[in-house]
């Protein structure tokens, strides 16, 4: 019985030839059906454990697709952004360059309006300067005009009508009148004419 249960319990690769024959045949039949039914419980055991790898792996691939769509589309949306980036960087030089043209444009349409404004400004002093020459040679030839209209008015008032043709009939140098006086210092002579007129002048 000791040898049966040391059979039983020993790996049947590791018994001999001898120590076989030593037992009957039922007991190597024990031996053979609990050599198969270990086996069988470890196929099993195995397909059970090729199963979970399986369904484990199977997982894995399914996790390995989604995770390649989504570096696909990440992919994508990268080289949307790259090309994104390239076209508001090339925006950005384009404004940075426009702006400083415009910066240009403005200082030198700043220096031509300083110095346009300069030739206005003197221009505008030169037209000023003139007009108050033009006023102060209105406000003379007022005086003037002023002066003659009273004396003409003066003239007008003290001539009478005989002496204005006597006037016009006189000789212009001087006259005797027969008591051997000249006429020179008469009234209605040029030279008193001369006389009334020179405020005039």
């Amino acid at each position: 019985m000791n040898e049966e249960c040391g059979l039983l319990g020993r790996d049947l690769s590791k018994v001999t030839d001898e120590e076989m024959l030593s037992h009957s045949k039922e007991e190597l039949v024990r031996k053979l059906r609990e050599e198969e039914a270990e086996k069988m419980a470890a196929l099993i055991q195995r397909g059970r454990l090729i199963k979970e790898v399986n369904r484990q792996l199977q997982g894995h691939l399914t996790e390995i697709r989604e995770l390649k769509q989504v570096n696909h589309r990440l992919q994508e949306e990268n080289r949307e952004l790259k090309d994104l980036c390239c076209f508001l960087d090339d925006d950005r030089l384009k404004s940075k360059k426009l702006a400083s043209e415009w910066q240009l444009f403005g200082y030198h349409a700043a220096k031509v309006l300083r110095e346009d404004l300069g030739g206005y400004l003197k221009k505008l002093s030169e037209l000023e300067r003139r007009q108050d020459e033009l006023v102060r040679e209105n406000s003379c030839l007022s005086e003037v005009f002023l002066a003659l209209e009273e004396d003409g008015a003066s003239i007008r008032h003290h001539a009478s009508p005989v002496a204005s043709s006597e006037l016009s009939l006189l000789p212009c140098g001087p006259r005797d009148l027969g008591d051997g006086s000249s006429s020179t210092g008469s009234v209605g002579s040029p030279d008193q004419l001369h006389v009334v007129c020179s405020p005039d002048d």
